[in-house]
């Protein structure tokens, strides 16, 4: 029995097209066409192809849809108090996760689903069409299980973060022996990452290391929270481990942006051929209710190192998945260009989660850019051009979202 052709959609009188592909490519009056999952032809709008339906956009801007390759969505509860006290002058520090912990341990397998379906709904709808987030809120075997499955059935990859802080009350070694065997192993069904937060108040170098090489063995990939609070091993410890990305990387010293930039030396970026290295993914809006540093994207994009933008949605410390808004902050307050910030928050976060290649030969195709073969991920902007997200900071510019090929907004 034959298989049926799937439905195609044409979206035409695109006023501009940025595809973040390999050529960077931004293609004035363009049309694009879905099949299915996929981007089947792009092209100017006065050369389109037959499709089954077609989409006017009206002269307004496409992008590839958002790529959040760092959140934290699975939890319940509320820390507002952590968040005023912050404002008034208080320091961020690692403790408040345990506030989380006891909500989302509290709280009831349908509740947990649905306040986190309501997240990624959220995240959708202003464009984001491909989300990572972690566990890490359990802090137990049953519960960070639990999260990791919950989080499965929600999001399209899942990170195992249970070195996330140690629960009040326990050693930090027996704990982090936990992690390292019988917790790891009731989430490895649900996970393709591990994660840890190598920071002081959280995990140490040494403790750091005995998770990413258990996890590692284990078969998972691997990423890393560094450099947040000061600077510290969390970078070096990435590039020694080959993570895909270390995140947050505030405090950098040179020989930090140095090992960053060697860990890509083998890595063509005009071809996208050869070795990937370490991305260094920068979470504005975290920085700004932590009032800590704006990660330093100028300065490691003209090292060479490879960036990605993410929302780091969490209760504590990053209550949003706005990537617009973090899009918005990296051009007016870190030096990007619009079209650097768009490429970190599209290209940029599928390299950090290993999917910014593939086509329909191999069954997984890429996200994070425009291209035949490619997952259909698309943002519709009500806008002419990409510029005026920065240009109009806090406006609604999402006017359109398409996810693997259906239309979600």
């Amino acid at each position: 029995m034959s298989t049926p052709t799937p439905q195609s959609t044409l979206i035409t009188n695109i006023g501009e097209l940025t595809t973040q592909d390999l050529e960077h490519r931004v293609l004035k009056n363009a049309a694009v066409v879905i099949e299915g999952e996929r981007i089947a032809w792009i092209g100017p709008a006065d050369q389109v192809p037959a499709a089954d339906t077609v989409v006017n956009a009206e002269g307004r801007a496409v992008l590839p849809g958002w790529v959040d390759s760092h959140s934290h969505l699975i939890f319940a509860g509320d820390r507002t108090a952590e968040f005023e006290a912050r404002m008034a002058g208080e320091s961020y520090s690692a403790g408040g996760i345990g506030v989380t912990m006891n909500a989302t341990r509290a709280t009831g397998d349908y509740d947990l689903t649905r306040l986190a379906l309501g997240r990624v709904a959220e995240a959708v709808s202003g464009g984001t069409t491909y989300l990572e987030t972690k566990t890490g809120y359990g802090l137990d075997i049953e519960h960070e299980a639990r999260s990791a499955r919950i989080a499965s059935t929600a999001v399209d990859e899942v990170t195992f973060l249970g070195a996330h802080l140690v629960p009040q009350g326990q050693d930090a070694e027996e704990y982090t022996e936990l992690v390292c065997g019988p917790m790891l192993q009731a989430v490895l069904p649900y996970v393709r990452w591990a994660d840890v937060f190598c920071e002081r108040g959280a995990f140490n170098e040494e403790q750091s290391r005995r998770v990413l090489q258990a996890c590692r063995a284990a078969g998972l990939g691997l990423r890393v929270h560094g450099n947040q609070l000061g600077e510290g091993p969390g970078v070096k410890l990435a590039v020694e481990f080959t993570a895909a990305s270390v995140d947050h990387v505030n405090y950098l010293s040179d020989a930090d942006v140095e090992l960053l930039a060697s860990s890509w030396n083998g890595f063509d970026p005009t071809t996208g051929a050869g070795e990937r290295g370490t991305v260094a993914t920068c979470l504005p809006a975290c920085d700004l209710s932590t009032r800590q540093p704006l990660a330093p994207g100028r300065v490691l994009l003209d090292a060479g190192v490879q960036i990605a933008l993410a929302s780091n949605c969490n209760p504590g410390t990053s209550y949003t998945s706005s990537m617009n808004y973090c899009v918005t902050t990296a051009v007016l307050q870190m030096g990007l260009s619009v079209h650097e910030a768009v490429r970190a928050a599209t290209y940029g976060g599928a390299l950090a989660l290993r999917r910014e290649t593939g086509t329909d030969t191999d069954g997984q195709r890429a996200v994070g850019s425009i291209a035949v073969g490619h997952r259909a991920d698309l943002h519709m902007l009500r806008a002419p051009s990409a510029t005026h997200l920065a240009y109009r900071p806090g406006m609604p510019m999402t006017h359109a979202v398409w996810r693997a090929g259906k239309r979600a907004v």
